[in-house]
Parts: C-alpha cells; structure tokens; sequence
C-alpha cells in the first residue's frame, strides 16, 4: 500500500429504518417503531439516482439490528412490500446496482447464511467491532457482545466478502482492550485476508443519551491508537478515520491512509450534528499526500475476484470512471 496515497469514496447514506433492538448508551440513530421509521422504496430508489448523478460511486445501507424482534416492526415492513428487513435491503442493493451504485452494507448482526444472502449484492459489507471489553455502554444490546459480533466478522471472511471493521474509542474501553481488539483484527485477517479497513472512530456524545456529557477521548490517545493499529496491522489493511468527526489533517501523520466516505447529497444520520466536509477540504487534510477517489471494494479485492457476477460490469465501469483521477497533491 502506498503510504503518499490518501483515499477516500463518495457516497450515498441510506437508513432503510431507524429501529433496532439494541440499546446503546451512545447512540441517537435508534427510534421507536412509527409511521415514519422505514425509508420507503420510492424514496430510496431517487436518492439513489440522485446519488449517481452527483458523481457517488456506493451506496451505503445502514438500519437497526434486527428491527423484527421489535413491536410493530414487522406489520410496517409488510406494508412497505417485503417480508423482512434484509428481504428490503436486497431489493434496495439491486436498485442501487441499476443506478450505477456499489452497494455497501452494514446491517449489524447476521448469520452466515444471511451473510450468504446478501453478497452477490454487495461489493462489500461491514460490521465495528468497536471493543472486545464488556462494558455499561453495551448493556441490553445482545447484537454487541464482542463473540457474536467476532463470529459475524470470522464468517464474513469464511465467505470471502471485502470487509469494513473498527474500533469506536472512548465508550468505556482500555487502552489494553483496545490493543486486544487490534489483535483480535488482525488475527482474524491473518486467516482469512478480508479485512481492507479498520475504522479509527472517535466516540461523539449525543444530547439525551445516556452518555451526554461524557468526556471524550484526547487527540494524543486518538493518535497512540492509530499508531498502534499501523504497527498490528498489515500494510494491506487501510487505517481509516471519519473527517467529519476528526482532525483528519493532524491525525494522517499518525498513520491514517483512508477518509472514508463522504457524501455530497446525504448527511450522516449516526452522527447528524457532524457534516461532511466537501472533496476540496479533504483535498486540504490531505496536505502533501495524494488525495484519490476509491470504490467500496478495495483494488486488491477487485483483482482476486471477490465479487459476483451481477457486480462484475458496474465495478469495471467506476474503475475506468476513476482511473482519470489527476494524481498530484
């Protein structure tokens, strides 16, 4: 991997529905079941257009984990047309394939054969692992005990699927479980070589979350973080930091490679207080480095084919799309 390289992709964030079974002491994405907790087909079919249209690359499909085992859940995903909430993402994923969108998925936790069913349909899927400790923050979330979310991990690479995994620092976690979890990473790669990214995220608290007002973690243990995720990992493995939540510009020296997805049309509606900086300011961040557009599913992937057929024709035609990319800083 080319240490002068910066990359980072454009994208289109789509919340198929904000229900979700856990009960994470941080987050604000959750929502009761209401009349307006799904993102209905018709919605999501022209923010995919229009995602095309403004030159994105992926879509990203992000919902709550196992929205079904919630009250209700099931009788307004009836009324949109489908059976389930995976049953919808693989009918948004093929959309999104029409539109000349990369789909990516992060679903929470699934099963193998879950897992199964949704890859043909997806250039690549992800799941943070964001710490092996068991912690308050985690408490009646049954999708985050650290082996269930490892197996979901170790199965994807059993699969052979390109995969987006991480840390989410400052929840309650140790500097050694921090280095357990980069362990833990890097182990399972070692055996299945499918991790392409490992997110460095930054915990934000959220007004009227059990966590508001939690103290966040510094830039230096931010950076002793990163510097020991490059040192675990190997060099095919990209350090990632979101730079709507980050310093992106301080955090690259420490040994960032990788700006994640940014978006010129959607917000981030896990972190909605945080918007995405535009390309000229990640261009900015990027310094000295060379800043480059990247697909959701990394070249090494691309060149080992692991990608179906149905995803074949899209990916060769966004290669050629950004193979143009003018490589100077």
């Amino acid at each position: 991997m080319n240490r002068n390289i910066i990359t980072f992709s454009k994208n289109v964030f789509l919340p198929l529905t904000t229900v979700c079974r856990n009960r994470c002491g941080y987050c604000c994405f959750r929502t009761p079941v209401t009349d307006h907790c799904i993102m209905l087909p018709d919605e999501a079919g022209r923010t995919l257009v229009a995602g095309a249209a403004s030159g994105c690359t992926e879509a990203l499909f992000t919902f709550g984990e196992r929205p079904e085992e919630e009250p209700g859940f099931i009788s307004m995903i009836k009324r949109a047309g489908y059976d389930n909430i995976l049953q919808y993402c693989h009918a948004m994923c093929e959309k999104s394939i029409e539109a000349g969108l990369l789909p990516h998925t992060n679903a929470g936790i699934m099963t193998a054969e879950e897992l199964e069913y949704l890859k043909p349909v997806n250039a690549s899927m992800g799941l943070m692992l964001e710490t092996t400790a068991d912690i308050p923050a985690h408490h009646n979330s049954p999708g985050k005990k650290p082996e269930v979310r490892v197996e979901m991990i170790e199965n994807a690479g059993r699969l052979k699927i390109p995969f987006t995994t991480g840390l989410l620092l400052g929840i309650g976690e140790t500097m050694q479980d921090r280095e357990e979890s980069l362990m833990l990473i890097r182990d399972l790669h070692k055996r299945y070589g499918h991790i392409q990214e490992v997110i460095i995220q930054n915990f934000c608290p959220k007004p009227g979350t059990r966590m508001d007002g939690r103290q966040v973690i510094s830039f230096d243990e931010m950076c002793v973080v990163i510097r020991l995720a490059r040192d675990y990992l190997p060099d095919d493995v990209a350090i990632q930091v979101a730079p709507n939540l980050a310093d992106a510009a301080s955090l690259i020296p420490c040994g960032v490679n990788d700006l994640g997805g940014i978006s010129p049309l959607t917000i981030d509606y896990v972190n909605p207080e945080h918007p995405w900086p535009e390309e000229d300011a990640l261009r900015r961040s990027a310094g000295n480095y060379v800043l480059l557009e990247r697909l959701c599913i990394y070249p090494q992937f691309i060149e080992k084919g692991w990608y179906s057929d149905e995803l074949e024709p899209l990916i060769k035609r966004l290669i050629k799309h950004l193979s143009g990319q003018v490589t100077v800083s």
